[in-house]
């Protein structure tokens, strides 16, 4: 018997998929093809351009967030595995008109330049002052070393951070 011939024709792709996230307090539901990045979830589809696009690798850092109060690359995470989950982007971290802390320390400490890499460094520093684990100029060099700046704006990011943290210990909000 003969084999039977093979259908020439591509597979359909696949039908977009529901995907519910908490995206900066506010609950939000996707239909997205089930291969979308949480990067190009944020960017494209709720329009939060805060969050950079870089490498796309998850080499520079350029699109971190917080997803459940953790730092992530969003370019290595499939949107559709954070189902359910809350996201903070750059812009939930301020709370209305006023900056988070953060945001006024990299003002004052002139920790940006051209600011590309600032919204994923905003997101980064937030996480690791979450994750309590820095004590040191060096500490923070070391848990902020996933985020690259073109720019080399690193003394102040790390005097940000520093004066952040500085003031968390002195107000009794130390992690």
């Amino acid at each position: 018997m003969p084999d039977s011939p093979r259908s020439t024709r591509p597979a359909p792709p696949p039908e977009p998929v529901a995907v519910t996230l908490t995206v900066n307090g506010a609950e939000r539901t996707l239909k997205i093809a089930p291969w979308t990045s949480l990067l190009d979830a944020l960017r494209l589809h709720l329009d939060l351009t805060g969050t950079k696009k870089g490498c796309d690798h998850g080499q520079c850092g350029a699109c971190t967030v917080l997803v459940d109060g953790r730092r992530i690359n969003a370019c290595l995470t499939l949107a559709v595995m954070q189902e359910g989950r809350s996201v903070t982007t750059v812009e939930g971290l301020a709370r209305g008109d006023a900056l988070h802390p953060l945001q006024e320390a990299f003002i004052a400490c002139d920790a940006l330049q051209c600011g590309y890499c600032t919204p994923g460094q905003l997101c980064s520093a937030a996480g690791l002052l979450a994750e309590g684990k820095a004590r040191s100029d060096d500490d923070i060099r070391e848990l902020m070393s996933g985020n690259i700046c073109r720019c080399g704006a690193y003394p102040g990011i790390v005097a940000a951070i520093r004066s952040v943290m500085n003031r968390r210990a002195t107000d009794g909000d130390a992690p």
